[in-house]
């Protein structure tokens, strides 16, 4: 629906959701938040979405490359908000989503712009940064097969967010090759 968030696996186009990301293009879903690994490339998936202007805010650890022209040109456009997140903190906010924890400290990003604004504490002798936990409306991930009862078997890198967003969304939608 509008306005909602939306974790989206996949690591670039390896693992990612096509056709289900093609289904929310289609469903005229507006001002979504989109976590994902990257920012959409080329004329594909997620890139569609923004290039439509679906997207609201993106919350990603490597919005920029060389195909990712659709970000780059709605972000310097002022049409889409970026929250950027070091690929480690993506995971385990997500993590920390599924499993109901309410954050958690990391050294990741203290001292660097990536902190400003959160809590800091100095845990023996070593500063860390409050990071709060990603929680979405829905997952849209891609799996190898799944049986009847929602296991499911992954292939390659679309294992890298699939479980952890599976974990953290409300409800998981998932593109399998076999049932």
């Amino acid at each position: 629906t509008d306005g909602a968030t939306v974790l989206i696996g996949g690591f670039g186009d390896a693992g990612q959701p096509m056709e289900l990301i093609d289904a929310l293009l289609e469903s005229g879903a507006t001002g979504l938040t989109v976590v994902n690994n990257n920012a959409g490339q080329a004329d594909a998936g997620l890139a569609l979405l923004i290039k439509e202007l679906r997207v609201a805010k993106i919350i990603c650890s490597f919005p920029r490359q060389s195909d990712s022209w659709h970000f780059d040109e709605a972000y310097r456009a002022g049409e889409i908000e970026l929250e950027l997140v070091p690929q480690g903190n993506l995971a385990e906010r997500l993590r920390a989503g599924g499993a109901g924890i309410g954050g958690f400290f990391t050294p990741t990003g203290y001292g660097t712009a990536l902190a400003e604004g959160k809590e800091v504490r100095e845990i023996d002798g070593r500063h860390y940064v409050l990071e709060s936990p990603i929680r979405g409306d829905v997952a849209l991930i891609k799996a190898y097969a799944a049986d009847r009862f929602g296991n499911l078997v992954y292939r390659k890198t679309a294992r890298n967010f699939g479980p952890v967003m599976a974990a953290a969304a409300e409800h998981t939608i998932v593109q399998v090759d076999e049932i």
